[in-house]
């Protein structure tokens, strides 16, 4: 049986996980000249490149059912079980998504058996727990994310196969339009939204009474304009480097 986190997680997830055209493109480009390519962990289809041939594995019913009309074919399956022969596509593309795996080890070493290319975006948590909202309102979102399997794991078991990968920062955008857990770094009431905060599983997977308490905290800090006098440094800044990274092998 498939175990589905995402039914409660996944519940209006398309409003706010969009693809970033620019986070898309650094995709893209990482993809090199892969025909095909099999996007494990698929969800809603964001960042599936559309000049090319993809197969989207997702185990979540709630997430196949919000993939657009338009958007690749999706199979139910996870990560660790790939129901692809060896080699079958030219690329394996994982967005966000080896944290979730249950077996991390047996995801990567499936990611490589039927690909001959592996680009995974995940991110580094030592940079990400420097965030602002990480340190300053809940630094449970680190304690949380130190049992989870990141950059460091996904390099490393990626290196033990005989590869060298290449990790490249992927520094978000001010205006990001993917309501992932960092993308609203310099536009903070956002934070403030249940229904912003609903799709984010750092968040979401909270004690929500932790995160209530915290969420007023930083509603009073920007009330009375505490919040812009300590991080005016960010105001005029275009992008952030919050410790995401693009893996690629």
């Amino acid at each position: 049986m498939i175990s589905d986190p995402y039914v409660e997680l996944g519940r209006g997830y398309v409003r706010s996980r969009r693809p970033d055209p620019r986070i898309a493109a650094a995709v893209t480009a990482a993809l090199g000249d892969a025909r095909s390519v099999v996007n494990v962990g698929a969800g809603a289809g964001s960042y599936e490149p559309e000049d090319r041939d993809v197969v989207a594995v997702e185990p979540s019913w709630r997430m196949i059912a919000q993939r657009p009309a338009a958007a690749a074919p999706a199979v139910r399956a996870c990560a660790e079980e790939l129901p692809f022969p060896d080699g079958a596509f030219d690329a394996a593309l994982a967005v966000l998504t080896v944290h979730h795996w249950t077996d991390v080890t047996a995801g990567l070493a499936e990611l490589r058996r039927v690909s001959r290319r592996q680009v995974i975006v995940t991110w580094d948590q030592a940079v990400f727990a420097r965030f602002w909202l990480v340190r300053n309102y809940l630094p449970e979102i680190a304690e949380h994310e130190s049992r989870l399997a990141c950059l460091d794991r996904v390099v490393e078991e990626l290196g033990s196969a005989g590869s060298t990968p290449t990790v490249t920062p992927l520094p978000v955008p001010a205006d990001c339009v993917d309501g992932f857990l960092g993308a609203y770094w310099r536009r903070p009431e956002a934070y403030l939204s249940e229904r912003v905060r609903a799709g984010m599983s750092g968040v979401a997977l909270l004690d929500q009474d932790v995160v209530a308490t915290a969420v007023e905290r930083l509603r009073a800090d920007l009330a009375d304009g505490h919040w812009h006098r300590h991080h005016v440094g960010l105001l005029g800044r275009t992008e952030l480097d919050l410790g995401y990274r693009l893996v690629t092998a």
